[in-house]
């Protein structure tokens, strides 16, 4: 897939209010060979998927041994609206707390002042840095159940109109 096919995909109305999200389905083969796949919160920089963690996750060494990812950003009625990435992760070490993790969690509800708590307790907790893992798209697919459908729907829906049509 091409950089203008995938800018395309992602500039779209939907899949600029799914990449507004704050929680992503992060997919990636642990160092054991088997899959994974964790809830991570995000944040959208126009180029990027940004996620951040601590330096003593489990995924990082799983990233370094295969960097290649897969990323479901969906919603929860139906129909399901789903923006599925793929895309290689970047490992980024960052001394205190990179941005794009407090900008990742502004859509929780909190009163300010729980914010200011959450924002101390979350520095406190990461004194040693956090990591970025950075995916610059390298595919991408929207998915809304009205103009666009997974492909394996797409081919029965196909072969449902030539059977009717022979």
């Amino acid at each position: 897939m091409g950089p203008n096919e995938i800018a395309e995909i992602l500039n779209r109305p939907l899949s600029r209010e799914l990449l507004d999200r704050d929680l992503a389905r992060l997919a990636y083969v642990a160092t054991d060979g088997t899959p994974r796949a964790v809830p991570i919160a995000f944040a959208w920089n126009g180029a990027e998927i940004v996620m951040c963690t601590s330096t003593n996750a489990p995924k990082l060494r799983s990233l370094r041994e295969n960097p290649m990812v897969a990323l479901t950003i969906d919603t929860e009625v139906h129909p399901p609206k789903i923006l599925l990435v793929r895309g290689r992760a970047e490992l980024d070490h960052v001394d205190g707390i990179p941005d794009e993790y407090l900008q990742a969690n502004t859509t929780y509800e909190m009163t300010p002042e729980q914010r200011v708590e959450w924002e101390a307790e979350v520095r406190s907790l990461y004194s040693d840095g956090m990591v970025r893992i950075v995916v610059t798209p390298t595919w991408a697919k929207l998915i809304d159940f009205e103009t666009t459908l997974p492909s394996a729907v797409e081919e029965l829906v196909q072969r449902r109109a030539e059977r009717e049509h022979a």
